[in-house]
């Protein structure tokens, strides 16, 4: 009799388990990137974003000129720096961030921010900015489906912030 009960037990509980669902893949998937990315090496940023993706859309229909943007998707973009980084003219203390932009004809502004998790732009705070910086974009031939940056090394001691959607593409110098 005891074997029956915990066979059902277990019959019962075993099920349950396996009724467990998961959550779909998100749509905009979180991404990481860090400098320097090699093994070992101390790191000097790590930027935490989610990318959307066009979807037959264009990047000017997804995010119109002269708005605020997440410089991404869901939660705002992330930036934490690991060390003391300039970013245009000013020194940007080690510390987390985040990072929003504003998307204009020719040029894009990037904005560095002290609000943290956070989700969107819609609680942007203009007064916690630390530094904007406005830097050209360029077209290019190939689109890309998904948003996308990347680190790169610079001239002397610093590091490029690589990033594009659909046909733009930006860059911003860090330096140490």
């Amino acid at each position: 009799m005891k074997n029956l009960y915990y066979t059902v037990l277990t019959l019962f509980f075993g099920s349950l388990i396996q009724a467990q669902e998961f959550k779909v893949l998100d749509k905009s998937p979180l991404d990481m990137i860090e400098y320097p990315g090699n093994r070992g090496e101390g790191k000097w940023a790590r930027i935490l974003y989610s990318r959307p993706q066009l979807k037959g859309r264009k990047f000017e229909s997804i995010v119109p000129k002269d708005n605020i943007w997440r410089m991404g998707a869901n939660e705002s973009t992330e930036l934490t720096l690991f060390v003391p980084m300039r970013i245009g003219e000013t020194l940007v203390d080690r510390g987390a961030y985040t990072m929003y932009a504003i998307p204009s004809e020719k040029q894009i502004t990037i904005i560095i921010n002290k609000a943290t998790h956070v989700w969107g732009a819609y609680s942007y705070n203009k007064n916690l900015d630390v530094v904007r910086v406005t830097v050209p974009i360029t077209e290019n031939d190939d689109s890309l489906e998904a948003f996308s940056m990347i680190f790169g090394k610079s001239d002397g001691n610093g590091m490029n912030l690589h990033f594009g959607w659909d046909t733009f593409r930006g860059s911003l110098k860090f330096s140490k």
